[in-house]
């Protein structure tokens, strides 16, 4: 049973049969299909982040086992801190007689809204895997204001 192709539903366009069941019948298409773990998903496109706040500001803790300091572009914009990374991994081992070989390009990107962040003192570091930021807290004026009624 492990070489069955089921018929897929939604390649085929007698299949759309208005019954209310495509939906269903597309799940059954992707549990049977062979590539049916490589949907989309957030947990392993993206890397890990945690934020904690304190009174004084912001500290982030973001999960990048094995990318090196110039691969990782960290940066501030429309109060939002943006964490890029863009690697590229190719095994190069010359003198050897290749049949077969493989490369890997990874980008992703994170981006976290902090209105409140005091941009000059920012401080990052990457230690083990782990990028650490600290984002000091800026005392903005109350944006709250009672306005009287003539």
């Amino acid at each position: 049973m492990a070489g069955l192709i089921p018929f897929n539903r939604r390649h085929n366009s007698l299949a759309s049969t208005g019954t209310g069941f495509d939906d269903f019948y597309n799940m059954l298409d992707d549990f049977f299909s062979d590539n049916w773990l490589s949907s989309r998903s957030l947990s392993r496109d993206t890397f890990k982040i945690d934020i904690e706040e304190t009174d004084a500001g912001y500290r982030l803790e973001a999960e990048l086992p094995g990318v090196q300091k110039d691969e990782i572009d960290l940066g501030f914009e429309d109060d939002s801190l943006c964490i890029s990374v863009n690697r590229t991994e190719e095994n190069n081992r010359d003198g050897k007689n290749y049949i077969h070989r493989e490369r890997r390009a990874t980008s992703m990107s994170r981006r976290i809204r902090l209105a409140n962040a005091k941009l000059g003192d920012i401080k990052a570091k990457l230690e083990n895997g782990i990028l650490l930021v600290e984002i000091p807290k800026e005392e903005k004026a109350n944006a709250m204001r009672k306005i009287e009624i003539e």
